[in-house]
């Protein structure tokens, strides 16, 4: 509950600001883009709702896009450069072993309720995010070495960060981590209700944060907004402050078609990640009111794996006995060399997609490696691999192991997923030329993972992985063998085999050292295993595609989430 005390300075305060006076000792950030205009609302159309406003449990995307609007971090990742820059920090000392940070937090700053910030929020939110009761997604990010990174306070607007060894990512972990308002939230956090306030059905006057808008009204099943907030810590070139925009508004529509249409018909002035085909038959209804745009291949990548766990205590012996053709490395490059990428790339993705080598796709500006080339397809190559692994045809021409047993197996794939059951479709025809038989099961979403992750009750899975940033660090939970999201084999913990040995060696030693380049070479090794031995087999990275009207200015739609609004603070209309 709020005092009185605390309730006159906020008054006093927002009649000192309603008269554009600024007060003395705001530290704002500049940015560099010329001024723009004032006013006007933006409409975005979405598929569904978000579950939840609370920064310290959201993990759909529909929270997350809406937090990044309403929150702020210390240091951000820049979508359009992909590069780290100043945000709360105002600068970031790095110790020489790369294992302490100094963070000079910007001076004068103020919640989106108008109450201050100062370093007691920054140790806040840190101490809510490490507790292992609140269970946040969040605290894997700041366990480093296995050990939870330490906060401490040197003043009231100096923090010092320890981390247990030195840590590759340096300060990109910051970006994650949303700063929360400790005038606000220690009390619930206190009483051990913090996980569940800043539901969608709190009062926009109990949420505070320190991003560019702040909560006004939710209508549930229609529409969510934010408003500007004028407190907000950037101005533009000009000394205006930011954002110019005076609503962004959510309307929720359920379906990917309902948001096309709705953007098509002018009653949205944004659309983001749609499909190709919604982006191709919006691009043949040329329309000079607004401006559609691919910014390239994202950082997703679809792939076909197959099951390597340990069976033994599962009691799936069909499984079971095809493993010793998963396992097969020359089986597996085998029906990698069957698929034929480009034409996924062609008919499911309308040309907008790219064939894939590895798990790291042509988006990733700073680690991507250009020498890893994507397999050619050639069912000559593919049959001279099964031969000398030991397969041959019958007089049926299809493949059966030494055993004499037909090569097949199933495909899993979740239902609704149009684009990965055409792939599916198309794999399926592609293994069928060298004699392989596949069928293809769908199951929902979660159902298909209680197969992977829980009973292991399959033989083959087409799925797709959106690293959360460009860094390694983001794949942490994938290619180490104890990794969460590891996906081929989640029933050990240690490596099997040599490749995989190395890949822990690497990403382990990436992830501590503090040069970019020994961390490029490192991860380009990763790149190289991994296409070489292929626990995943990579098909095509879609385009990331949006589009909104012509007058929105300052519109650069990147691949890192979120697509579209990512710098929301800069967009504002042209005049009419």
């Amino acid at each position: 509950m709020r005092c009185r005390g605390y309730m006159r300075y906020r008054a006093a305060l927002l009649i000192v600001l309603s008269g554009a006076v600024r007060l003395a000792g705001e530290d704002l950030l500049s940015t560099t883009k010329p001024p723009g205009r004032y006013g006007g609302n933006l409409v975005v159309a979405e598929r569904s709702e978000p579950k939840t406003l609370n920064p310290v449990m959201a993990i759909d995307n529909g929270s997350r896009e809406l937090l990044s609007l309403m929150m702020a971090d210390l240091v951000h990742i820049n979508r359009e450069s992909q590069r780290t820059e100043p945000a709360l920090a105002r600068a970031v000392d790095r110790s020489p072993d790369g294992r302490r940070y100094i963070v000079r937090l910007r001076e004068g700053l103020r919640f989106s309720d108008g109450y201050p910030f100062d370093a007691d929020d920054v140790l806040f939110s840190f101490q809510v995010y490490l507790d292992e009761k609140i269970h946040s997604p969040q605290r894997d990010l700041l366990m480093v070495g296995g050990k939870p990174l330490t906060v401490s306070k040197q003043d009231s607007h100096t923090v010092v960060f320890e981390f247990a060894q030195p840590y590759g990512p340096e300060d990109r972990l910051f970006d994650s981590i949303a700063i929360l308002p400790r005038h606000l939230l220690l009390q619930p956090y206190t009483e051990g209700t913090l996980t569940k306030v800043w539901d969608l059905n709190s009062m926009p006057a109990d949420i505070a944060g320190l991003g560019p808008f702040r909560f006004k009204q939710y209508v549930p099943g229609q529409r969510l907004v934010l408003e500007r907030n004028p407190y907000y810590w950037k101005q533009d070139s000009a000394g205006q402050r930011l954002p110019y925009l005076a609503n962004i508004i959510f309307e929720y529509v359920g379906s990917e078609d309902a948001q096309v249409l709705r953007f098509a018909s002018g009653g949205a002035d944004v659309v983001s990640r749609i499909s190709a085909r919604n982006f191709d038959l919006l691009s043949r209804e040329a329309h000079r009111s607004r401006r559609l745009v691919d910014a390239g291949p994202s950082l997703e990548y679809n792939f076909l794996f197959f099951n390597l766990n340990n069976l033994s205590k599962k009691n799936l012996p069909q499984i079971e006995a095809k493993q010793s053709w998963f396992r097969n490395v020359s089986f597996r490059r085998a029906v990698s060399a069957l698929i034929d990428r480009q034409s996924i790339a062609w008919l499911v993705f309308a040309g907008r997609a790219v064939p894939l080598a590895t798990h790291v796709t042509p988006g990733n500006k700073l680690w991507f490696d250009s020498s890893v080339v994507p397999t050619a397809r050639s069912i000559e190559s593919a049959r001279t691999l099964l031969s000398s692994a030991g397969f041959s045809w019958n007089s049926s021409h299809k493949l059966i192991d030494q055993s004499g047993r037909p090569v097949e197996f199933s495909i899993l794939t979740n239902t609704g997923n149009t684009e990965r059951i055409q792939m599916a479709t198309m794999i399926q025809q592609d293994l069928e030329q060298a004699g392989i038989a596949t069928h293809m099961v769908s199951l929902e979403f979660r159902s298909m993972l209680d197969r992977i992750t829980g009973t292991f009750d399959y033989e083959a899975c087409l799925l797709g992985l959106a690293s959360g940033d460009v860094d390694p660090g983001s794949e942490m939970s994938v290619w180490p063998s104890d990794g969460s999201t590891h996906l081929w084999d989640l029933t050990r913990a240690t490596a099997d085999t040599m490749w995989q040995s190395e890949i822990d060696r690497l990403m382990a030693s990436q992830m501590r050292s503090t040069k970019v380049a020994t961390r490029k070479r490192l991860y380009d090794r990763v790149q190289q295993i991994m296409a070489t031995n292929l626990p995943i087999i990579p098909l095509v990275s879609p385009n990331v595609l949006a589009g909104a009207k012509a007058g929105l200015r300052n519109l650069r739609p990147a691949i890192l989430l979120p697509y579209v609004l990512w710098n929301g603070e800069e967009l504002y209309w042209s005049a009419q």
